[in-house]
């Protein structure tokens, strides 16, 4: 068997009986990340946690650092980044590996509350890339934080246990679709008709608007929140039902926000995992990649900089050149999803050149729409030190593409990463049904990208 086709082996059938045993353990950690981190900020929480409890120590705690260090920091609840000094100068490069806690949602708008005939409702606004008609007519949870005028933060979860009640967004019935199913699918629901059924209790005595006025209360009641608080909330609708295994076989998992949550469970286990590496390692948990990594949580920011400006200043050097110098330098692995090939829909899919479900972690060159627009093109050379790390490391990897050339495609954090003159390569598992409410990925995946990111953070 040559390379090639050793490439399009799947990896079930490499792996020992007693990594068949690690590949279902950390499967089982994996559910429970999932349902515990169904947004980013729970995903920031779950992640600190972790850390501190490895025995990270917060970034602010630490007026120096040393090799073999271990520093954890968080910034504005929905960023965060574990690090680990290493024994060379950070003058020489670092070894990144960022991924995005952020996926496709939908958010409530500033003023979202409102009553219509007899029922009350949510006006939503869709956050990232849907097919809006997928979330219609499933259980959803309500998830986020309302900051009150006096900064008291008020977190709230409604709908995630089996006694709380779920929202949903109701569907057309297809007695009365003839005209909505005549639509193209991007055109038979639209933004403004993702409104979420909230209640239809009347409130004693009310004759405006009785019904929402009654579930203000029962908010008021609960969370001692006002209608104006909700300008000053971040509020989502998520799928209320659990990640789960799929599969008689029970070799993959089904669940919310895989894209890109399976990268972040991996690269947050492998860095535990690391011990006194010769380069530094900055593991990257960032917000925003699903709408451009915009705003001051977005890898689109100064939010790299501003972060390695504390750790240099800590470790001892203090000039703007030693910054830029530890920026060109680095490495980094884009840790994010590619399209896995669906048999179902053959026609989108260059076979040769796609990624598989259970094939391993998939090297993506590069990423973005057609003539490559938006995307980062990692240079060879970097390539092939990764290709040689992987192998020796034993971790199955395949390559891909998403979709056909003229089909369309998508973007990473990667591009931002490479502005700085860093190598940067986009390195993560293959998931079906991405951007979907139940994404698809294969455990065995998900265990050889923790093993590609435990190398490179510890070896590279």
């Amino acid at each position: 068997m040559d390379k090639v086709e050793q490439l399009e082996q799947n990896c079930w059938t490499v792996l020992s009986p007693e990594e068949k045993v690690a590949v279902h353990k950390i499967a089982g950690q994996y559910l429970k990340f999932l349902n515990a981190s169904k947004t980013e900020r729970e995903a920031v929480d779950y992640i600190y946690e972790q850390a501190c409890q490895a025995g990270f120590i917060p970034l602010q705690e630490c007026t120096e650092l040393k090799p073999g260090q271990k520093v954890v920091m968080q910034d504005k609840g929905k960023v965060c980044t574990l690090i680990i000094i290493g024994k060379d100068s950070m003058e020489e490069g670092i070894n990144i590996v960022a991924s995005h806690i952020d996926s496709p949602r939908l958010d409530l708008k500033a003023r979202p509350l409102y009553e219509e005939e007899g029922l009350a409702w949510l006006k939503t606004h869709y956050y990232g890339g849907i097919k809006k008609y997928q979330w219609l007519a499933i259980p959803l949870a309500l998830h986020g934080v309302v900051i009150k005028k006096n900064g008291e933060k008020v977190s709230i979860v409604i709908g995630e246990k089996e006694e709380e009640p779920v929202l949903t967004i109701a569907d057309l019935l297809p007695h009365l679709a003839k005209e909505q199913m005549e639509k193209k699918m991007s055109e038979a629901i639209s933004g403004e008709g993702l409104n979420a059924l909230v209640g239809s209790i009347p409130m004693d005595g009310e004759s405006k608007s009785p019904v929402k006025n009654y579930i203000m209360q029962l908010l008021r009641d609960r969370y001692d929140i006002e209608e104006e608080d909700f300008t000053s909330a971040e509020l989502e609708l998520v799928p209320a039902f659990p990640a789960r295994e799929v599969g008689l076989d029970r070799s993959l998992i089904g669940g919310y926000g895989q894209d890109d949550r399976v990268s972040a469970f991996a690269s947050l286990q492998a860095v535990l995992e690391v011990a006194n590496p010769y380069r530094t390692v900055v593991c990257l948990f960032a917000d925003k990649e699903e709408i451009g990594s915009v705003g001051n949580t977005g890898l689109h920011s100064l939010l790299i900089e501003n972060l390695l400006t504390e750790i240099l200043h800590r470790a001892g050097i203090t000039s703007y050149l030693g910054l830029r110098r530890c920026l060109a330098n680095s490495f980094a692995l884009s840790a994010d999803v590619n399209a896995a090939v669906d048999p179902n829909y053959p026609e989108v899919f260059e076979k040769r050149n796609c990624s598989f479900l259970s094939r391993g972690v998939v090297l993506t060159k590069f990423t973005g729409s057609r003539g490559k627009a938006e995307s980062s093109d990692a240079n060879p050379e970097f390539l092939g030190r990764i290709r040689k790390l992987l192998e020796e490391a034993g971790v199955c990897w395949q390559v891909g593409e998403l979709g056909k050339v003229d089909i369309g495609g998508g973007g990473t954090v990667a591009q931002y990463l490479a502005y700085y003159g860093m190598e940067v390569l986009d390195c993560g598992v293959a998931v079906m049904g991405m951007h979907s409410p139940f994404e698809i990925v294969s455990k065995a995946d998900l265990y050889m990208s923790f093993k590609a990111y435990r190398a490179f953070m510890q070896d590279f």
